[in-house]
């Protein structure tokens, strides 16, 4: 996601590995048994289940959530993923930058083949590409039209496929005017974007009036033309997106990488301090908009969804309006399970993600 540092501040969610330490033989311990008791039934399901058919379409290189949520999306066993477009400005020199991603963290095969790359729409912007020097490592070749591979994979896959939108939606809108019958075959879009009651965050942490949201204020048009589709639409806005990984938080990642997270946490690392060299006067705390909506796609329990009726003005302010819902709505994340969560996906940390209710026993989320 693409000039968010310079609106989002950075201020600190502490994250705790166990997410509970209440003390040996405690509410962590009745999690951890409470999990484990549910891991063989979870497994069990999982085996007699086809994973999601996951199509990405990505910003990667501006801002540096996209490179997390993309780490994500690879070590998830349940996707499928059956490729990735990148989206806004330079998308052959994103491209590049994903084809890097995938070599080196060992995932240009996933599942059933290798991952196609493809190019979105180019656009014209002045926008920084941060992690330009990254992409250019990669060599040089033309990527495939993201658009059209993505409507023939719907083609394909009629009613099975979901849409993750990470960034500005040229792509979308594309695909809406090249063929809207068979761009409403997707299963469904699961997006970040919009700015329903809460906007960027300011620099001490106090929330803010609704803003227009990056990804919608850089294409209301085609933000429009979604809201308008009839397909089923999952937002993860602003008011539900706003997570910071602190300080402790990077280092359970970049210094608590194992074996099976060392590859892709390595690469995110290096787009990390590239983000960080090349872009001005902002925090060294990221804000991780963009995993939210991957976390959603795996875990829906991660962010509970209330429909909405949504309009999108020529500004990209996403408001609010009567009539029938066309869209589900994230307002509120579960900011500790999401970051707990993440660490142990992106380390290749066995174990269960777990949540405490308010008795203080636990319960399995997402044992894997």
């Amino acid at each position: 996601m693409s000039g968010r540092r310079i609106w989002a501040a950075a201020s600190t969610v502490s994250i705790m590995m166990g997410l509970v330490l209440a003390g040996p033989g405690g509410a962590w311990a009745q999690c951890s048994k409470d999990a484990k008791a549910g891991q063989k039934a979870a497994s069990q399901h999982d085996a007699g289940r086809h994973p999601q058919l996951v199509w990405i379409d990505t910003d990667i290189g501006d801002d540096i959530d996209d490179a997390f949520a993309l780490g994500l999306a690879l070590d998830e066993p349940d996707f499928r993923i059956l490729g990735i477009s990148t989206a806004f400005g330079d998308t052959e020199l994103r491209a590049s930058l994903v084809d890097r991603f995938l070599g080196a963290a060992g995932h240009g095969w996933h599942n059933t083949g290798p991952i196609p790359v493809t190019a979105g729409v180019h656009t014209e912007t002045d926008n920084v590409m941060t992690q330009a020097a990254y992409a250019r490592e990669s060599p040089e070749r033309t990527h495939p039209d993201g658009v059209a591979e993505l409507l023939a994979q719907i083609r394909l896959h009629p009613g099975k496929i979901t849409m993750i939108a990470i960034g500005p939606l040229f792509n979308v809108g594309a695909m809406i005017d090249r063929d809207p019958k068979t761009f409403r075959k997707l299963r469904r879009v699961v997006m970040m974007g919009g700015s329903i009651h809460r906007g960027y965050d300011g620099q001490n942490g106090e929330q803010r009036p609704p803003d227009a949201e990056w990804n919608i204020n850089r294409d209301p048009k085609d933000a429009e033309k979604l809201l308008e589709s009839g397909v089923p639409i999952y937002m993860m806005p602003l008011d539900s997106t706003q997570i910071h990984l602190d300080a402790a938080g990077r280092e359970a990642i970049f210094g608590g990488k194992t074996e099976a997270g060392s590859a892709v946490t390595a690469q995110i690392e290096e787009l990390y301090k590239e983000w960080m060299a090349n872009t001005a006067s902002h925090s060294p705390t990221p804000t991780l908009f963009d995993p939210v909506a991957v976390a959603y796609a795996i875990e829906p329990a991660m962010c509970p969804m209330q429909p909405m009726r949504l309009r999108v003005d020529e500004k990209g302010f996403t408001l609010p309006i009567e009539g029938k819902p066309n869209v589900q709505v994230c307002m509120k994340s579960d900011e500790r399970v999401f970051l707990s969560f993440l660490t142990r996906r992106l380390t290749g940390e066995a174990g269960e993600t777990c949540e405490v209710d308010s008795s203080g026993t636990g319960v399995e989320l997402g044992a894997k």
